[in-house]
């Protein structure tokens, strides 16, 4: 029913604002007077998808927000076919990350837990693979007993993932040792510990994304990688 609203709306050519995922791309949606494209996360469009939108219109004009700029955007600006402005100055009482990048330790594992527990923070710990993750709990439980975990991934029932965030989010649970289904849209001030398992299996865009889920308000962040 809201569907078929807003194609009501665009079709009668009124002014709207329309917000949605990228099934906003598709051919039934009827543009007829599209004048602004924001594109946020632009690094999860395709240049076919974005390519798509141009076409609708010749003066379309279009701003894409990334935190990770990709290689192609980055080429364009530096050849001077679109402009780029980066906002450089962090959020107030934002502190800088630190990250640390190593081999696997159990004696780092558990010292960055145990930190992060006694000031009273959460921890993400998180891993490429969804088949690894009941291993990593075994591991996490075996070094930290009294820490209370739970697994996250996108295999999940969408009511159980989530109760299961909802528990995270709420201070029920310690540790949430997830796939990077929590890659985007979590904003917990109180998880300020990442670990990431099998940093090398992660794109570089990936692992920036990651690391920006902790330190979102005014607590040092810690990301091991």
């Amino acid at each position: 029913q809201e569907l078929a609203a807003a194609k009501k709306v665009l079709s009668e050519k009124k002014p709207a604002v329309v917000i949605g995922t990228h099934g906003l791309l598709s051919h039934t949606v009827p543009w007829t007077n599209l004048g602004l494209l924001i594109i946020d996360e632009e690094q999860r469009f395709g240049v076919g998808q974005k390519e798509h939108l141009k076409k609708m219109r010749a003066s379309i004009d279009i701003l894409s927000l990334s935190a990770t700029p990709i290689p192609r955007t980055l080429s364009m600006a530096l050849s001077g076919l679109r402009a780029l402005s980066i906002i450089a100055t962090a959020p107030q009482g934002r502190k800088d990350i630190n990250t640390v990048v190593q081999k696997e330790s159990d004696d780092v594992i558990k010292q960055a837990i145990e930190k992060e527990l006694e000031r009273n923070g959460q921890v993400y710990i998180v891993s490429p693979k969804i088949r690894n993750l009941s291993m990593i709990q075994e591991i996490v439980l075996g070094l930290v007993p009294s820490a209370r975990t739970a697994i996250a991934h996108a295999q999940l029932p969408d009511e159980e993932l989530s109760r299961i965030i909802h528990a995270f989010d709420t201070q029920e649970v310690d540790i949430l040792i997830s796939s990077s289904i929590i890659e985007n849209g979590l904003d917990l001030p109180n998880v300020n510990t990442m670990i990431v398992w099998n940093a090398a299996h992660f794109g570089l865009g990936q692992l920036y994304q990651l690391r920006g889920r902790i330190g979102r308000r005014s607590r040092q962040g810690f990301a091991y990688l």
